[in-house]
């Protein structure tokens, strides 16, 4: 009898795939069917934020040809059951999301179910579930756009989560797709710590947890995976890298607004040290943020601290993984447009961490890591988690 089942999550966000890269589609599924390959997982879910990109209206067929090609590829075909979810009704203002999560059940594993939110039941999954649309009549899915009045200061976007619920064996968790609120301005990021756009993001999470929570089903362990845009505390972090720097802040003519900050060192030639503009962050020694995969600058990463009480992660032993060079030749190179972050991750309730099984040999069952570390995936490198789950 089984005693676990191989279990593979991936988050990632996709949007430049659709935007301004098209070559690069083929080794992004490439470098995912590889890492399939190597960990021969049993259960596959892929949650995939900004479906289509930017400009979604142009792209959304793209997009389309996307998630087919997933589907039919030769890698995939002893995956003998398939659901997929993907919000592509940007007609609808009100509700979209641009989420897509894929399902894939390998002919293995027997004993799976999917939870019907109308009929308030688990049944058995079978054959090819595809859902590509509008999900409001979708009943094996919840799909959430984050409240219009939520932060009234700031543009509403398509950012939201979408919850599927599942038995494998005999394990029930629910798998969360979530994309969050992204910083506007890095000089508005600077202004304070935590930051504005941290107290939104803090918001918007909780409301999830409290949304998936919330007595209108039974709670069960759960995975929250997708896009939570997660930055350094850029304040602490620029006050750290300028501490032997002269630091200048140009202000606009016209106004007493913030233009740029210039981080000079006070020797060598007064080297520009770090210049920052509303989407500029340039720093000279790049490399602290891949050394050592960019392990100090971890006391940065605060946002998930808030958390604690019902949220729990794998140890991060990988560099940030946003905002990645779209230069096809510089898949590891970090564009100066951002401070990069560890945006992409895969976080799941202290219940859900209980039932993910660690051989008692010291062999490693539990991997938390990118794709493509080393090839060019787009801004974001997907990130992904592969466990054993135990079943009882």
């Amino acid at each position: 009898m089984e005693t676990h089942t191989d279990v593979l999550l991936v988050t990632a966000n996709v949007g430049s795939l659709f935007d301004n890269v098209g070559e690069i589609q083929n080794e992004w599924l490439q470098e995912l069917y590889k890492t399939i390959h190597n960990y021969k997982p049993q259960f596959i879910a892929l949650h995939f934020q900004e479906v289509g990109g930017k400009d979604y209206m142009v792209n959304m067929g793209h997009a389309e040809d996307f998630f087919r090609s997933i589907e039919t590829s030769e890698e995939m075909k002893d995956f003998n059951r398939v659901c997929i979810y993907v919000d592509n009704q940007f007609q609808a203002e009100n509700s979209f999301t641009a989420l897509g999560s894929m399902y894939f059940i390998h002919k293995t594993l027997k004993d799976i179910h999917q939870y019907d939110f109308n009929v308030e039941d688990f049944k058995a999954v079978s054959g090819q579930n595809k859902h590509v649309g509008s999900l409001d009549r979708v009943t094996t899915v919840e799909k959430e756009k984050f409240p219009k009045n939520f932060w009234p200061d700031f543009k509403w976007s398509r950012k939201g989560f979408m919850r599927t619920r599942w038995i494998i064996h005999n394990q029930a968790l629910d798998l969360v797709n979530v994309h969050l609120f992204h910083d506007a301005s890095n000089l508005i990021a600077c202004n304070s710590s935590p930051s504005i756009y941290s107290a939104n993001r803090k918001n918007a999470l909780r409301y999830v947890i409290n949304r998936i929570s919330d007595g209108r089903f039974p709670p069960l362990p759960f995975f929250l995976f997708g896009d939570f845009n997660f930055r350094l505390d850029t304040q602490s972090l620029v006050q750290h890298l300028s501490t032997s720097a002269d630091v200048q802040t140009v202000k606009k003519d016209s106004s007493n607004e913030v233009e740029k900050i210039i981080c000079e060192e006070k020797d060598n030639d007064h080297r520009v040290l770090l210049h920052i503009e509303e989407k500029l962050f340039t720093y000279l020694h790049q490399a602290v943020f891949r050394e050592d995969n960019g392990r100090a600058l971890l006391k940065y990463d605060k946002e998930p601290a808030g958390f604690h009480d019902v949220i729990g992660e794998e140890d991060i032993k990988f560099p940030p993984s946003y905002p990645y060079s779209e230069e096809y030749t510089k898949p590891t190179q970090y564009m100066n447009t951002r401070c990069p972050a560890w945006c992409d991750r895969i976080l799941m309730s202290h219940t859900a961490q209980e039932f993910i099984h660690k051989s008692d040999d010291g062999e490693k069952t539990v991997v938390y890591n990118t794709v493509g570390p080393n090839v060019c995936m787009g801004d974001h490198k997907p990130v992904f988690l592969f466990f054993s789950l135990k079943n009882d």
